[in-house]
């Protein structure tokens, strides 16, 4: 008889969401691609439920050609239409212009800093935040550190990287550690850092 274990209770609304959940979400990122594709799926979320995303998740990669942001960077007009008729991913033709843009912007940010994971670890200084919640009502949307981060964003040409889209960034790829203390892997998280390339 398998162990039943405590989850965030987010993660109990479907199968997808638990398996983003026990093995992705707050574990530490250092691959570039992986940035990328979160800049763009949060982006999309914007307005919409997290599980409205992760449905398309593997539409958004086909059509953003495997979150390759130099691809992405060289998207043209013709390529924003082919988007805003993909009925696989949210059709916002802002969303959709601003993946593009943000392409672009990342990686004048990779040249400037050798990674854009460089430059986003920097402010935490290379190490996650451990927050010890107890319940799903103590998770801010944003925090002042998402607000320095989203405004050196904008300034750098980014949208769509408002303080709750950043924050929601942070969480995902493990600058913050917002598992609940109860959950299994509030603990696991910090022993499961990727081993993956810097530059992706």
């Amino acid at each position: 008889m398998s162990r039943r274990v405590t989850r965030c209770g987010w993660a109990e609304t479907s199968p997808e969401m638990r398996a983003y959940h026990d093995k992705e979400w707050g574990v530490p990122v250092h691959d570039d691609r992986t940035h990328f594709e979160f800049l763009i799926l949060d982006g999309a979320q914007a307005g919409l439920s997290w599980a409205t995303i992760l449905k398309r998740r593997e539409a958004y990669r086909r059509a953003f050609a495997g979150f390759d942001p130099e691809r992405v960077a060289r998207f043209t007009a013709r390529d924003e239409r082919r988007l805003a008729d993909d009925a696989g991913i949210v059709r916002n033709r802002r969303k959709i212009a601003a993946a593009i843009r943000n392409a672009r912007c990342f990686l004048a940010v990779r040249r400037e800093h050798g990674s854009f994971d460089s430059y986003l670890w920097s402010f935490v200084g290379g190490r996650p935040i451990v927050n010890h919640r107890r319940s799903l009502r103590e998770i801010p949307p944003r925090t002042p550190l998402s607000d320095r981060i989203s405004r050196d964003l904008v300034g750098r040409g980014f949208t769509f990287a408002g303080s709750i889209i950043v924050y929601a960034h942070m969480q995902a790829v493990g600058l913050v550690n917002d598992h609940l203390v109860s959950c299994f892997r509030h603990r696991e998280v910090g022993r499961s850092e990727r081993d993956v390339p810097l530059n992706g």
